[in-house]
C-alpha cells in the first residue's frame, strides 16, 4: 500500500480511547446526539418512510435496529435506512459526513456489542478521515467565494464512505490488510459526484440530493463485511497516478492534508449544527428574520416585505416552487414563510399540510432574495462565516438585522449547547417516542464512555 493509505490504516488500528483527547470524545458524543435527533426527526419525511419500507422489504437476519421503529434486520439494511433517515430533512450536521458515517458504524457496533468507549472511537475515527479527505479534496466553497457559483464537477461529502469504511473495519477488528482491502473497496463501491446536475434540476427536485446517503452507507457496511470475508481492494486507492481522487472527479488533492499531524491533531470537531430543516446557507438570515419578529412581536399579516441577502445559492433556481419536502428544504422563501408562521423548526416545517397551505405561499410572494455584497469576502478570510443581512418592513416600519455567523456554528456566542441538542432529539423524537422515553436515550448518549454494550442504545430507540 502506499504513503497515504498506510498512515490512515496505522491511524485506525493502532488509536485507543485512551489517546483521544476529552474534547473530542465530547464532540463526538455531541454529533452522535444530534444524529439520532436527525434519523427520529426523518421517519415521518417521504424519503425516511420509502427507506424504513424498502429495508423491511429486504430484511435479514435480526442484527440491527432502524431508530424510532420496533424492526431489527440485517446491518447492511439497517444501516441504509439509518442513514436515508438522518438526511431525509437536511436536517443533520454539515458538512455532510454524519448520515454516511454513523449509521453504518452504529448498525455493525450493535451486531457485535459494542462497548461505549470503542463505538465512540470508531465514529471519530471515521469522521476523522473522512474530514481530512473531504478537505483534501474539496473546491465546493472556495468557488462560491470565488465564482459564486458551485463548481462544475462536485460531490457533497461522498467521500466520507472511506472514513465510514474504516469506522466499520475498527468495529470488525480487522488486521491492517483487510483494513487497507475495505479503503478499497469503499473508493470503489463510492457514488458519483452528481452534486452539480442535482443543483441544476429545476422544482420538483429529487429525493436523492447532493449524494445518495443510504448507499453510501450500504456500502460502507459491505466494503468492510467483504474484506473480513477476504475480498481484496485496491490496497494503494488513495495513492495511484489514477486514485481515488482522480476517478471521484476532486477539483483537486493534496494528500497532505490528508495526514498531516494525524493522532496528535483533530480537524473533525468543527460540525455545524442546524436549528432548522434546511439547507445551511439560509441559516443565517433565518437567524436575522427570526431575531426581528420576536424581538418586535410581528406576525406573518403584521409584515409587508422582506428582503432577505447572503451568501451565493446555486441549488434551486426556482425557489418560488415547492410541492415536495426536497423543494422546501431548498428554498430560502418557503423557510422565511414557515418562521413567518411560528411553525416547528423540525419535521414540522416540511409537514404536507405546510406545503399545501395558502398562507405560506403568499408570504414568500413577499420575499425577495439576493447575494450580501460582503458575504464572499469574509467567507475567503473566515470560511465558519455565513454572512447575512434581514430587511423586514412592518407596521410602517423598517426593521433591519446583520450577522456574520450562522447559530450552530463553532465559534463562541453562535454554538448550540449541550440543552440545545437535547432539545432538537425531544422534538424529533415526539411521533416516535414518549418525552421520558427520548429522556432515556439522551441521558444514555450523554454518558456512553461508560456503558458496556451499545445495543443496549438500541432497545432504547427502538419504539
Amino acid at each position: 500500500m502506499g504513503a497515504v493509505t498506510q498512515q490512515l490504516i496505522q491511524f485506525v488500528e493502532e488509536s485507543t480511547f485512551a489517546s483521544l483527547p476529552p474534547h473530542i470524545v465530547y464532540a463526538t458524543k455531541r454529533i452522535l446526539v444530534d444524529t439520532i435527533a436527525c434519523a427520529l426527526a426523518g421517519i415521518g419525511a417521504d424519503r425516511g418512510k420509502i427507506a424504513v419500507k424498502l429495508a423491511r422489504r429486504l430484511g435479514g437476519p435480526p442484527e440491527s435496529s432502524i431508530i424510532g421503529t420496533g424492526d431489527k434486520l440485517s446491518c447492511v439494511n439497517a444501516a441504509f435506512a439509518n442513514s436515508e433517515l438522518v438526511n431525509a430533512l437536511d436536517f443533520d450536521a454539515t458538512p455532510h459526513s454524519p448520515p454516511i458515517v454513523i449509521p453504518p458504524i452504529l448498525a455493525v457496533a450493535e451486531m457485535t456489542r459494542l462497548s461505549g468507549q470503542e463505538l465512540i472511537l470508531a465514529i471519530t475515527l471515521g469522521h476523522e478521515a473522512g474530514w481530512r479527505l473531504y478537505s483534501a479534496m474539496s473546491t465546493y466553497m472556495s468557488s462560491y467565494v470565488e465564482r459564486a457559483t458551485s463548481p462544475d464537477v462536485f460531490g457533497n461529502s461522498n467521500e466520507a464512505v472511506l472514513g465510514a469504511a474504516l469506522g466499520v473495519g475498527r468495529v470488525l477488528g480487522l488486521d491492517p490488510t483487510k483494513l487497507a482491502n475495505t479503503l478499497g473497496l469503499a473508493g470503489y463501491f463510492c457514488s458519483l459526484p452528481v452534486g452539480k446536475d442535482w443543483h441544476d434540476v429545476k422544482p420538483p427536485k429529487p429525493m436523492i440530493k447532493y449524494a445518495p446517503t443510504g448507499w453510501l452507507s450500504k456500502a460502507a457496511v459491505m466494503a468492510g463485511l467483504l474484506a473480513a470475508e477476504g475480498c481484496e481492494g485496491n490496497r494503494s486507492v488513495l495513492d495511484g497516478r489514477y486514485g481515488f481522487w482522480k476517478f471521484y472527479g476532486a477539483g483537486r488533492w493534496d494528500p497532505d492534508t490528508v495526514v498531516r499531524d494525524l493522532g496528535s491533531r483533530w480537524v473533525s470537531a468543527n460540525f455545524q449544527f442546524k436549528p432548522y430543516a434546511c439547507c445551511r446557507f439560509f441559516h443565517a438570515q433565518l437567524d436575522c428574520f427570526t431575531d426581528i419578529i420576536e424581538t418586535h412581536d410581528l406576525q406573518a399579516d403584521d409584515i409587508e416585505s422582506v428582503e432577505a441577502l447572503g451568501m451565493p445559492f446555486a441549488a434551486n433556481s426556482d425557489p418560488m416552487s415547492v410541492t415536495t419536502q426536497s423543494d422546501a428544504q431548498f428554498s430560502l422563501p418557503f423557510n422565511l414563510a414557515a418562521a413567518a408562521h411560528r411553525i416547528g423548526a423540525g419535521a414540522d416545517w416540511q409537514d404536507g399540510s405546510v406545503l399545501r397551505d395558502p398562507k405560506i405561499r403568499a408570504f414568500m410572494k413577499k420575499v425577495s432574495i439576493g447575494i450580501d455584497p460582503k458575504a464572499q469576502a469574509a467567507k475567503r478570510e473566515d470560511p465558519k462565516t455565513w454572512t447575512a443581512r434581514v430587511t423586514v418592513v412592518a407596521r410602517g416600519k423598517t426593521h433591519v438585522r446583520e450577522t456574520m455567523y450562522a447559530r450552530g456554528t463553532p465559534v463562541p456566542g453562535f454554538e448550540m449547547s449541550d440543552d440545545d441538542l437535547s432539545g432538537k432529539l425531544l422534538n424529533s423524537a415526539s411521533g416516535s417516542l414518549s418525552n421520558e422515553h427520548a429522556q432515556r436515550v439522551i441521558d444514555f448518549l450523554w454518558k456512553l464512555e461508560q456503558v458496556d454494550h451499545v445495543s443496549d442504545l438500541f432497545d432504547l430507540i427502538r419504539r
